[in-house]
C-alpha cells in the first residue's frame, strides 16, 4: 500500500467515526424547557392594568355612541383630557 492510499483510508475512517460520534449526541432538551419558561414570563408582563374610573366612564360613553377605530380613540383621548382637567365628560352631541 502506498502512503496516499493509507492516508485516504485513515481519513475515511476518521470521517465515519466522527459522524457516528455526532449522531449519538443527545438532543438539547434544555432549549425546549427554557422556551416554555420564557414564553410564560412575557405573559406575566402582559397582565392588564387596572383602569381608572375616568377611563371606564369614557369607554362607556364611546360604547353608547357606537364609536369604533380612530373615532373611538380620538373621543376617549379628549374625554380623558377633560376628565383629568376636572371638567365634566364631553357632551353627547360633541364630535
Amino acid at each position: 500500500m502506498t502512503f496516499t492510499s493509507r492516508l485516504a483510508i485513515v481519513a475515511l475512517a476518521s470521517l465515519l467515526a466522527t459522524g457516528t460520534a455526532f449522531a449519538q449526541t443527545a438532543a438539547p432538551a434544555a432549549k425546549t424547557d427554557t422556551k416554555t419558561t420564557t414564553a410564560a414570563a412575557p405573559a406575566d408582563k402582559k397582565a392588564p392594568k387596572e383602569r381608572s374610573a375616568e377611563s371606564l366612564e369614557c369607554s362607556k360613553q364611546a360604547d353608547a355612541k357606537a364609536l369604533k377605530g380612530k373615532e373611538r380613540k380620538k373621543f376617549r383621548r379628549e374625554c380623558m383630557k377633560e376628565a383629568k382637567a376636572g371638567t365634566a365628560a364631553p357632551a353627547a352631541d360633541k364630535k
